[in-house]
């Protein structure tokens, strides 16, 4: 399942907390060799992970990380803008419509649909946050993950080649890319608001009818 939370409500869900930050410490420290910093814990945490970032989470059914993503308000610090306006020309983006989409990560061995329901979670924050688009810095392998899937950003700018290229793209949010992200993933449209709409309304009602 899908799930939304805030920094500083990750402590209500510890399993699916610590299990997070270590598979990004695998996935970015050991996999890509990103110079990340790990804790003694083996979790991989940054400055912006105490800003109260909101996290999109595919919880597994043991209660486990399936895979996330982090998001901020580029009205506020956020990585695109402290780090890689060299990729922008020197633009900051900063619009209240506009986030920021960072760590994508996924769990070793994570389902096939999983990378699909993490961008359906953001394209569920963006209809429920009325936002217009995404913005997020992204390495070559990306970039065949987003064509496979449907939902390529629009690149502003990017530094490298090959395999090294670095570059800052803008996702657009709306309907019918929500429809087809949750297509890709195989769930329900209407299970997946109910999962948005819960974290955010907790007297939301479960919707009759809907399964995974």
């Amino acid at each position: 399942m899908l799930r939304y939370v805030y920094g500083e409500e990750l402590y209500q869900f510890p399993k699916l907390r610590s299990t997070m930050f270590r598979d990004r410490a695998r996935q970015f420290s050991e996999r890509l060799g990103w110079a990340v910093t790990v804790n003694e814990a083996g979790e991989e945490h940054d400055e912006y992970d105490v800003m109260n970032p909101l996290y999109v989470i595919w919880q597994r059914a043991d209660g486990s990380h399936g895979g996330s993503m982090r998001f901020l308000p580029t009205t506020a610090a956020c990585m695109v803008n402290d780090h890689f306006t060299h990729l922008t020309e020197g633009v900051t983006i900063s619009h209240p419509l506009i986030w920021e989409c960072t760590r994508f990560c996924l769990a070793p061995e994570a389902e096939g649909r999983v990378a699909a329901a993490l961008m359906l979670g953001g394209a569920e924050l963006g209809r429920g946050f009325h936002l217009t688009d995404a913005v997020g810095v992204f390495d070559a392998r990306m970039v065949r993950i987003y064509g496979r899937l449907g939902w390529a950003p629009t690149v502003l700018g990017t530094a490298g080649e090959g395999r090294d290229a670095v570059s800052v793209g803008l996702w657009q949010m709306s309907d019918p890319t929500r429809l087809a992200m949750a297509r890709r993933a195989g769930l329900s449209p209407a299970l997946s608001r109910h999962w948005f709409d819960r974290a955010f309304t907790p007297v939301a009602s479960a919707p009759e009818a809907v399964s995974a």
